[in-house]
């Protein structure tokens, strides 16, 4: 099983801290954003390989990042070329540029590194393993202005998603959708098919709004929290929270 971070949006909601710096590796706690998530990537034997795709504003930075952490498992950076949001790959052309450039023929496990998240990720993957499909991890909100933001998912009562829209005006289910994603080996190749049709390849939520048509897809309802560090205050929110957590500990 490989693990794919998205790091190669450019944050420009952020600026001026993100300008020149990722956001990914902004300070949450004590430590940088994306450490959080690789605490979690650790937890899983299955996965044996890291790729952080990120673009070539942020590339040595990440990279040195990586370096720093001598981490368990290993991480490589993969840098897709792009230099601004005017010729970005789009996260959906960040997973195909990965899975080409490393010939990912495995399981596949896609996380975004903006996200900081309290569910654990083994509960995910399992749930993928007990439904022989690939998953997108949900949680259900009444906040009608977050339900307008996100991509939301329509579940039957197995969990099977029977419907998907992003950013709906009028939301037809309470289930935001957020980018942890797991696809099995088998799914892997539909990139390739959903991308030459043309579609969408920013919001990686497009290729779930797609894909549950080819196959069954489910919706994993998480416990816990997970966090869009999107801007300046969500970003003080978080860090407030984690810095509180961090000295409670």
């Amino acid at each position: 099983m490989k693990c794919i971070l998205l790091c190669a949006g450019y944050a420009t909601r952020l600026f001026p801290l993100t300008e020149n710096f990722p956001k990914m590796l902004l300070d949450i706690g004590g430590r940088p954003l994306l450490d959080y998530t690789v605490d979690q990537v650790n937890t899983i034997d299955e996965i044996d390989e890291i790729y952080a795709v990120t673009n070539n504003r942020y590339a040595k930075h990440i990279e040195e990042w990586a370096k720093s952490k001598n981490n368990v498992k290993p991480i490589t950076v993969i840098n897709d070329g792009s230099n601004s949001n005017d010729d970005r790959l789009g996260a959906i052309g960040d997973i195909k540029y990965t899975i080409d450039k490393m010939k990912i023929d495995d399981d596949l496990v896609i996380i975004a590194g903006d996200n900081l998240f309290t569910f654990d990720l083994r509960d995910a993957i399992d749930y993928s393993k007990e439904k022989n499909a690939p998953v997108v991890c949900v949680k259900a909100s009444d906040d009608i202005e977050l339900l307008r933001r996100v991509g939301i998912a329509e579940v039957d009562e197995t969990g099977r998603i029977i419907g998907f829209e992003e950013k709906p005006q009028n939301p037809k289910s309470n289930l935001c959708t957020y980018a942890e994603y797991i696809y099995p080996k088998e799914v892997v190749k539909y990139f390739d098919e959903y991308i030459e049709q043309g579609n969408p390849i920013d919001a990686p939520g497009n290729f779930v709004a797609w894909l549950y048509k080819k196959t069954d897809t489910y919706a994993f309802e998480f416990d816990g929290e997970c966090y869009d560090v999107g801007t300046h205050e969500s970003l003080k929110e978080v860090s407030e929270l984690y810095r509180r957590k961090n000295e409670e500990k």
